[in-house]
């Protein structure tokens, strides 16, 4: 069972990616927590966040019940640049007994470094496979640029609204981060596919963002001409009035109003 975002009582964010609480398949009818966390970089509190995030969310309202809590397992996902291993940092003072055992909660650290490109390319689950080479070398341009196109010849093996989802996901996703040159080239190694799936290519993207900014500049260079031609015409409109009042009031005679305001007789009395 999904636990929803809004269920969280911590008020810190980005802590948990997916939380869950699930059912045991034997013994009594209890539940267990799997708790699933991503970081790309070295965080020396990570323990401390999960910690408060599983009582936060794992808890659960039951007097009935002994303990309030559940157990829990913490899944740790890592893909930054440098080597780092958490669990090892902590139980390195203690001695060999209190291995496994230092945290309240069970938890396994899974660096994305250490799993084998042909793990990921053989996995049957190709989205899962793409999206642990993005992840694994999201500091690598040029590795991700060789990997992901070879995921092409195994596409037409997924459902055609499955391929093009993932397509799909994996143009947005990753457009602003390895920027247009690189998505352009593994553009042409999706092409075909993408026609097939009627999916619209990392290109058609671009070129339909670039029309929607342009018309997005016109809509803007339109609306400020606009302002500028409504800002002149009061200002035409109130010095006309003002030239009529004050013939109108005789402080100026209307040749005397024409000079100074620069306006014909004719604009002045309303001809």
């Amino acid at each position: 069972m999904r636990i929803p975002d809004s269920y969280s009582e911590v008020d810190d964010t980005g802590e948990a990616d997916l939380a869950f609480r699930v059912n045991v398949s034997t013994g009594a009818p209890i539940l267990v927590g799997i708790l699933l966390e991503h970081k790309s970089g070295r965080d020396p509190i990570i323990f401390d966040q999960i910690s408060k995030y599983i009582y936060s969310v794992m808890k659960i309202q039951d007097k009935n019940r002994i303990f309030s809590g559940i157990p829990t397992m913490a899944i740790i996902f890592y893909n930054g640049r440098d080597n780092w291993n958490p669990l090892k940092i902590l139980e390195k003072s203690y001695p060999d007994y209190f291995r496994g055992k230092v945290l309240p909660f069970q938890c396994t650290f899974v660096n994305m470094a250490d799993i084998p490109d042909s793990d990921c390319l053989a996995c049957e689950d190709i989205a899962t496979g793409m999206g642990i080479i993005a992840l694994k070398y999201a500091f690598n341009k040029n590795k991700l640029l060789e990997l992901l196109p070879q995921f092409c010849k195994f596409l037409n093996k997924m459902p055609q609204h499955e391929a093009s989802c993932l397509l799909e996901k994996t143009s947005i996703y990753l457009m602003e981060y390895l920027g247009k040159d690189f998505l352009k080239e593994l553009n042409m190694a999706f092409v075909s596919i993408g026609q097939k799936y009627g999916f619209v290519s990392i290109g058609d993207h671009f070129r339909q963002q670039m029309a929607e900014q342009l018309d997005k500049e016109r809509q803007q260079f339109e609306k400020k001409l606009a302002d500028e031609h409504n800002k002149l015409n009061k200002a035409e409109e109130e010095k006309i009035n003002t030239a009529r009042k004050m013939v109108s009031d005789k402080k100026l005679t209307i040749e005397e109003a024409s000079a100074y305001f620069k306006l014909s007789k004719e604009e002045i009395m309303g001809k």
